[in-house]
């Protein structure tokens, strides 16, 4: 199977729905000529024209609101912010109209859009340019939240979000756009709400999404020369969440650790630890750990950024923890 990028799956999956389905349209800062600030849009103005690719000025809430318009009419926008940290400038659009219009007109409207929101840390992009705000938008009833952690499962992912009748936030990790992955060339798409098993184990559940899904699989492997035996769940998606999958694996691990970029306090960490301890306490034979960023403004100094967000050593040290 061939191997590209995370980007590129995403922008296969971007290409592909455009031409499957004519409702299908993108917008959002640089999406034209630039072909996005991380180049996921290149060459389809040309193709597509500037009606279905569309340049928009600097302003988030206004093209947001605009997104919603149009899905409500019967289109399929996808809206890209260039960053999530932006969504903190349009959450009325999202929050208020999105996520409440297929309740408050009682199933009668649907508002199928995709809002693509590069987050994270990493790429030393300060404080208003590297936070990790899923927890905001779980939080919200009417939104559904997707997390992809690999290239295949982005552009699997991105394609059900696509097609999906409600509003999909869809959290792409900045560092992932370089990383590289199997994703095959026939058609494909992901079940949205499911979880996928990255790696059996039978000590310890790992739970974790989108980048630090990579850091949890470095973890095990360096745990297994320890003897420990650690299993890894890729949640994907965090809205509907793959309740059936932690529970089976909460039941054979019996311990679990859950990692997340977001900062602990009131991070997704903290929901699903709190669901664990409610659904299926009898099972544990150790606290549910979390291992989550600091409760801090991401730092621009590289050094400091490092320590901020959880890493391979982190992940071990928690595994270490609910092990003894």
């Amino acid at each position: 199977m061939r191997s590209i990028s995370y980007s590129k799956a995403l922008s296969e999956a971007l290409h592909e729905e455009m031409i499957r389905d004519e409702s299908v349209f993108i917008l959002g800062e640089d999406m034209g000529l630039m072909g996005s600030v991380f180049g996921l849009t290149k060459g389809f103005m040309t193709e597509f024209g500037a009606q279905r690719v569309i340049d928009t000025p600097i302003s988030e809430s206004g093209f947001t609101g605009m997104a919603v318009g149009a899905a409500i009419r019967g289109l399929r926008p996808v809206v890209e912010l260039m960053y999530v940290d932006f969504a903190t400038v349009c959450m009325d659009p999202i929050a208020n109209q999105a996520a409440k219009m297929r309740y408050m007109t009682g199933g009668q409207i649907n508002v199928p859009m995709v809002i693509r929101a590069p987050g994270g840390a990493g790429r030393r992009n300060a404080g208003q340019h590297s936070q990790s705000l899923e927890s905001l938008f779980t939080h919200i009833p009417g939104l559904k939240v997707m997390a992809p952690g690999t290239p295949y499962d982005a552009k699997g992912m991105l394609k059900t979000a696509i097609r999906d009748d409600d509003p999909v936030i869809f959290i792409e990790h900045k560092i992932l756009y370089a990383q590289k992955g199997e994703v095959p060339e026939e058609e494909y798409t992901i079940p949205m709400g499911k979880a996928d098993l990255k790696r059996p184990g039978k000590d310890v559940t790992i739970i974790t999404y989108s980048r630090e899904v990579l850091f949890a699989l470095e973890a095990a492997r360096e745990l297994e020369k320890e003897g420990i035996d650690a299993e890894v769940l890729d949640l994907r998606t965090l809205v509907p969440l793959d309740w059936e999958a932690i529970e089976t694996s909460v039941k054979k691990t019996h311990r679990v650790v859950v990692v997340s970029e977001a900062v602990k306090r009131n991070g997704f960490a903290s929901e699903i630890s709190a669901q664990i301890m409610e659904g299926v306490f009898d099972y544990l034979d150790a606290p549910v750990k979390r291992v989550a960023a600091k409760n801090v403004v991401p730092p621009f100094s590289p050094p400091l950024e490092d320590c901020f967000f959880p890493g391979v050593k982190d992940i071990i040290e928690g595994v270490k923890e609910v092990i003894k």
